[in-house]
């Protein structure tokens, strides 16, 4: 009986989720129920999927407005109803144009208009599909009117908003969120009303005593729509079916790429490379997922035809044929992968294919992907929904509440007593409980990519988000619930550093010959390259440069592949946490230790010493430990991402887990021990393919590294860093061999470039430096390099304060000049010429020569440029101290001092913080030692709260030398920051005669 019901996906209007409204019509006694979000279809699919659990039949439909201005309700008749309204709305929001007053003629999707807004639009006829929506306010009005007559168009239009005061008052707030203006000032207009709540049939029925006929309209209008959606677990894919036009070439094709592949990737192709593929083939082609394994090799192709490079991962690497098509450079003969991780006759998805591509070109894959696949509308991005987080919700409604800016930053901070808020505040606190985990707005998903059979439209709405590329309104959840699986095309800067380091190189050193990158083979037994990992020399190398992974790669003393590829996935969280990361460390180290493992356990996972590490040992925990089938083990591997542990399937096959496990006669200590570790790998598990691509690309990045760590280290810079900044990567190039000098005016691009082993920081670097006049600047020395402060002026107009720049940083020390002497002069000249910012000079304009005395400028000085325009200095940044270091210990002095307790200075790099079991704040710093060496310490919950850390800079560090796994740290007791000397360049009292030079090395 009700047209129009809203969920939280009428965004910033709506309170409740699609369940909620469910379990409402259910406890009135609705056995049919229309989904009309407003402008929004994000929850119609899951509404379709979870309506038989209420005993509702699901319609959906579309609550069209111009921002609050009602236009009318539309229904879908059917499926194709469905998708000519998503064409619709779609068309509206991608070109921002406002709905017409009249809406379409469509063919299978029914129209509503407001009583109130015929009234205003004066719309006389209508359509075998269009109706006269009449509300319970409208009822008196409708007797004087002419609308009056048009009975069997006549239909009760209630919406159903809200389920009470309080999902109402969440409504106004949400509403004044949008609109960005007070409660107080929230316009009715933008507004529902309090009275769009569900009713009693009974009660329907008193208003429209005198119309019964309405209400007969409404239930024979409800009764021809319905719509259908295939949920169940055997439902059919619904990406697009064929890359050649019929099933039969498709596979055709995907067997003669492969069986072309085999010689190019195996020197000797064994009877079991050949089972293996075979196995696969069969099953690839059973699954119907031959199209798939065909779509990523099409992007491949596509991507190998313009020179980038990429790296496949996910579950898909411990595929053979993903292997021969080479979407990955993983061999999972070579690494026993788990095949049924990858495929069974149980799985419901296809395996997951992570195609990263450096940032730069994943844009022209993913332009590539819509124009090959999306040209009939079948392609597009997967959406994602940003959620009220609580300290964003309090922000927010501070504003619209009207409270100041502390009282709000009080409130998030969290450092208050609520016994001593006011009323207000309070109201804030509560209603952002309420708020939290509700959409805000619709986003996109970090890289999946939809590829469908039908239309998208068949399924969802479309956004069009400044990318360019239209998004559907659902995550990929949803998406996967109705048979449309993601490809998913990432962005990584480590590709980036590659491809860059390679080109680099061939630059700098013409005569070198470079091995084949992609065929990481025999970097795996290189010597040095291991030998440099075992030292954790991995600064700048994809996922082993963060201090966490230089730790770990000591204390297994890692010098394989084999063991990269299970540290790789034993620095997760799930398994650090789980206290498994160190069980494993134990047993590699200690054989004796081996034996404590569980039997059965040892015997899946011999390799990791009956240890879970990779995702698909739950698969093989589950399915050889505790009996479960390879479908009901799938589930539990499903249920580690986060939403599916609260499906009903997922609690099902845990009580048959703990069951089985107890029939077998295992005891509840071990079996919940082993249930613990699952648990723990929520969302944070790597596949065994999956860290084994990243073990390849960790491996490709260490011979860069390892033989040519200067441009490797100029390409790490260029790209963005990685895990630490610019600063860090520059002090490592000066500790392999490198000369690193400011920018150059004659010198350096935009970019960082290197010279033999002189390297030149690029414009890029400067605070506040102008895109435009680096591109000015280099077009200008095309023509010759610059001759004096003059030729530049001339040759290169721009302010003086971006002049400033330049000269402060020396820029233009191959002139000769000092610094001091060159700001005189271009003050001096932009004062007293004109010097055209937009229009360089036609004839040159001789500037007058000043006599000026000889100016001293100290390295201090220079310093304290640095930091301001490059927010670092080049120069030894413990000499910058106040007061110099009392004492000169280092940490190659630890191994002496082990179990004492010390005082060393650090300069600090990175701070990590987590939480204790017991939820304590807790720290783990990484400094650089007086002579430039890494310095690793433990900051417990008492010292963390009694010597916090106060930003970048230099502390003075106390605490105990302590030892695990012959990796050694520093327990700290007090830390404390320590001042820099006053800057020189606004301190009346500095000598500049009696400061020493500054070594420049760090």
């Amino acid at each position: 009986m009700f047209l129009n019901n809203h969920t939280y996906y009428s965004l910033r209007y709506g309170a409740m989720s699609e369940k909620e409204l469910l379990a409402l019509a259910q406890a009135y006694g609705c056995s049919v129920l229309p989904l009309t979000d407003i402008n929004n279809t994000s929850g119609c699919l899951n509404f379709i999927r979870r309506a038989p659990e209420y005993d509702i039949k699901p319609i959906v439909g579309i609550d069209f407005r111009n921002k609050a201005q009602q236009c009318y309700v539309c229904l879908a008749i059917n499926n194709e109803g469905f998708l000519e309204l998503n064409d619709f709305l779609s068309y509206h929001l991608h070109h921002e144009n406002p709905f017409p007053d009249i809406a379409p003629q469509f063919k299978n999707a029914i129209t509503v208009y407001p009583f109130k807004r015929l009234l205003e639009i004066e719309k006389d006829d209508f359509t075998e599909h269009e109706f006269i929506g009449v509300c319970i306010n409208d009822i008196n009005k409708l007797s004087f009117s002419k609308y009056n007559q048009f009975k069997d168009k006549l239909v009760l239009l209630h919406t159903v908003s809200f389920r009470n005061k309080r999902d109402y008052n969440v409504h106004r707030l949400l509403r004044a969120i949008d609109n960005n203006v007070l409660l107080s000032k929230l316009p009715h207009t933008q507004q529902g009303d309090l009275k769009h709540q569900i009713m009693l049939a009974s009660e329907l029925e008193k208003y429209f005593w005198d119309f019964p006929y309405i209400l007969k309209n409404t239930e024979r209008l409800l009764e021809g729509c319905s719509i259908q959606f295939d949920f169940s677990n055997n439902r059919k894919n619904q990406n697009l079916s064929t890359l050649y036009g019929c099933k039969e070439k498709d596979f055709e094709a995907l067997e003669n790429l492969c069986y072309k592949g085999l010689p190019e990737r195996y020197d000797e192709v064994s009877g079991t490379i050949k089972q293996r593929l075979k196995k696969e083939l069969n099953l690839i082609k059973k699954q119907d997922y031959v199209s798939f394994f065909l779509i990523n090799w099409k992007i491949i192709q596509y991507a190998k035809s313009k020179g980038y490079y990429y790296v496949g991962r996910g579950s898909g690497a411990n595929s053979i044929v993903a292997y021969l098509l080479q979407i990955t450079d993983v061999d999972p003969i070579e690494l026993d992968l788990y095949f049924e991780r990858f495929m069974n006759l149980y799985r419901t998805t296809p395996p997951d294919f992570d195609i990263d591509f450096s940032t730069w070109d994943r844009e022209d894959v993913t332009r590539f992907i819509f124009e090959a696949f999306g040209a009939d509308e079948q392609a597009a991005l997967l959406g994602a929904y940003v959620t009220f987080q609580y300290k964003g919700a309090v922000r927010e409604l501070g504003k619209v509440f009207g409270l100041p800016k502390y009282e709000i930053d009080k409130l998030c901070s969290g450092k208050f007593g609520y016994n001593q808020l006011d009323e207000l505040s309070k109201l804030v606190l509560r209603y952002a409980k309420y708020l939290e985990g509700c959409p805000n707005y619709i986003s996109i998903h970090a890289a999946g990519v939809l590829i469908s059979e039908k239309p998208i439209h068949y399924f969802s709405a479309t956004n069009m988000p400044p990318k360019g590329f239209p998004t559907v309104q659902f995550d990929m959840h949803i998406a996967e619930d109705v048979g449309l699986y993601k490809f998913d095309i990432l962005g990584q800067r480590g590709l980036g550093k590659i491809k860059d380091a390679i080109a680099i190189i061939k630059e700098n050193k013409p005569e070198v010959v470079l091995p084949n990158i992609h065929n990481a083979k025999p970097f795996f037994t290189d010597e040095h390259i291991n030998a440099m990992i075992e030292r954790a020399e991995c600064i700048g190398c994809f996922y082993v440069e963060s201090p966490a992974m230089r730790m770990l790669l000591k204390k297994i003393g890692v010098r394989d592949y084999l063991t990269l590829v299970a540290a790789s996935s034993i620095i997760r969280p799930g398994v650090a946490k789980s206290g498994m990361m160190r069980e494993y460390i134990l047993r590699h180290k200690n054989p004796e230790r081996r034996k404590r493992a569980h039997p059965v356990l040892w015997d899946i996972m011999p390799d990791t010493y009956g240890v879970m590490v990779y995702q698909e040992d739950v698969i093989k925990v589950a399915h050889h430990y505790a009996g479960l089938s390879l479908g009901e083990a799938d589930v539990l591997r499903r249920g580690m991402s986060g939403k599916y542990r609260s499906r009903e399937e997922f609690l099902v096959v845990k009580e048959k887990f703990i069951s089985n496990c107890r029939e077998r006669g295992e005891p509840d200590a071990v079996i919940f021990e082993v249930w613990r570790q699952i648990e723990s790998f929520a969302g944070y598990a790597f596949a065994k393919g999956h860290s084994a691509s990243y073990a390849v690309e960790s491996y490709q990045s260490l011979f860069l590294k390892c033989y040519h760590p200067l441009e490797y280290m100029v390409a790490t810079v260029n790209n963005g860093g990685g895990f630490y900044r610019a600063e860090l990567y520059l002090h490592e190039a000066k500790k392999l061999g490198g000369i690193v000098h400011p920018p150059c005016i004659n010198q350096s691009s935009v970019q960082t470039i290197i010279r033999g082993v002189n390297i030149y920081l690029g414009f890029q670097h400067l605070q506040g430096f102008e895109k435009r006049n680096m591109i000015n600047l280099l077009q200008a020395r095309m023509h010759g390099n610059f001759k004096s402060l003059d030729d530049f002026m001339e040759r290169v107009p721009m302010s003086i304060e971006q002049l400033d720049i330049l000269i402060r940083i020396d820029a233009f020390r191959s002139l000769g000049k000092d610094k001091r002497t060159l700001l005189w002069e271009a003050y001096y000249k932009h004062n007293h010429l004109a010097i055209d910012e937009l229009q360089p000079q036609l004839f040159r304009i001789g500037a007058k020569e000043f006599a000026l005395p000889q100016f001293t400028i100290t390295d201090l000085e220079n310093a304290f440029d640095q930091l301001e325009l490059l927010n670092f200095t080049m120069y030894n940044v413990f000499l910058l101290l106040e007061t110099p270091p009392t004492n000169t210990t280092l940490v190659t002095h630890l191994e002496q001092y082990k179990n004492k307790v010390i005082t060393i200075y650090g300069y600090l790099i990175t701070a990590k913080n987590t939480n204790t079991h017991k939820g304590d704040r807790m720290h783990f710093g990484t400094f650089l030692d007086q002579d430039g060496q890494w310095l690793d310490t433990v900051h417990f919950p008492p010292v963390a709260k009694r010597y916090p850390f106060r930003g970048k800079g230099i502390y003075r560090i106390t605490g105990k030398v302590v030892e695990e796994f012959d990796f050694l740290s520093v327990e700290v007791i007090k830390q404390e920051r320590m001042s820099y000397v006053s800057d020189p360049r606004f301190d009346i009292t500095y000598n500049r005669k009696e400061f020493p030079k500054l070594n420049t090395t760090a």
